[in-house]
């Protein structure tokens, strides 16, 4: 983590840096109380400065939480919808509206997240026509925020944030497709069937002839080696994201055994 702020030096003012880094060194936070803090942090300096690899920082150090906080409030309520595709939504939110955080407390961006996953996770299922179908429970109508006008600066703030999300999001699709494209055949056919055609694991596996457990680690890595990729690009450094061999396919002049080899470089690492 001191390594990631490092290379956010230039992004931050000087005195949210130093007390970044104090936040690192106090040996009384735990794992979860830290990553509060430092969010706390990050998205302070991000309210003030709107820099992107600051939301970067903040997306990497949160996602895998909140994407768990997302999925249990889907399940919750009945919905199959993808969790991945609500917490897109939940962080476009995030770089929308940083003029309504409020950085007082150390577990300010927690709390204030999980009013915005509940919120997405609520306009989602409307938007899907299940708010009909589906109970909601008392205390999520209970902690809606009251709505209000809202003046004439604040609709321009709003725009602008709104224009420069977009930009923002079209650079990770970017980024995206070009680690996408640089995959092999089978990862990038397993990401399709089970991303864009939305097929079952099982379904995806028996299509590609592999056996199921196989298919969940080939798309696990193809994605581990998108996210290392997009983070080197956040980051300054350069970035790579080379194919894995595909364990039927041999080298001319090579036996069974460098097939073997292949197979467990793709699936026994």
């Amino acid at each position: 983590m001191r390594a990631q702020l490092a290379a956010l030096r230039a992004e931050l003012p000087a005195e949210e840096f130093a007390r970044m880094l104090a936040v690192l060194d106090d040996s009384v936070h735990s794992s979860e109380s830290l990553r509060d803090a430092l969010s706390t942090r990050l998205m302070e300096c991000f309210r003030c400065t709107s820099g992107r690899g600051t939301f970067g920082l903040l997306y990497d150090l949160n996602s895998e939480h909140l994407l768990v906080q997302v999925a249990h409030r889907l399940r919750r309520y009945g919905s199959k919808s993808d969790p991945r595709d609500v917490l897109q939504e939940v962080f476009f939110n995030v770089y929308r509206y940083p003029h309504r955080f409020n950085a007082e407390r150390e577990d300010a961006f927690r709390v204030w997240t999980a009013m915005i996953v509940r919120n997405t996770v609520l306009k989602h299922l409307r938007a899907q026509g299940r708010a009909g179908r589906h109970e909601v429970a008392i205390e999520d109508l209970a902690e809606q925020p009251q709505t209000r006008a809202q003046r004439p600066e604040e609709d321009l703030v709003e725009g602008e944030s709104r224009a420069e999300c977009g930009r923002v999001y079209l650079t990770y699709l970017h980024l995206y497709l070009r680690f996408y494209s640089m995959l092999g055949p089978r990862e990038r056919a397993a990401i399709h069937m089970v991303e864009i055609e939305e097929l079952s694991y099982r379904s995806a596996a028996e299509r590609l002839g592999i056996k199921l457990e196989n298919l969940k680690m080939v798309i696990f890595r193809a994605r581990r080696k998108i996210h290392r990729a997009m983070q080197s690009v956040f980051e300054g450094q350069s970035a790579e994201c080379r194919p894995a061999r595909d364990p039927r396919t041999t080298l001319a002049g090579e036996g069974g055994a460098s097939s073997r080899l292949g197979a467990e470089d793709d699936h026994g690492k």
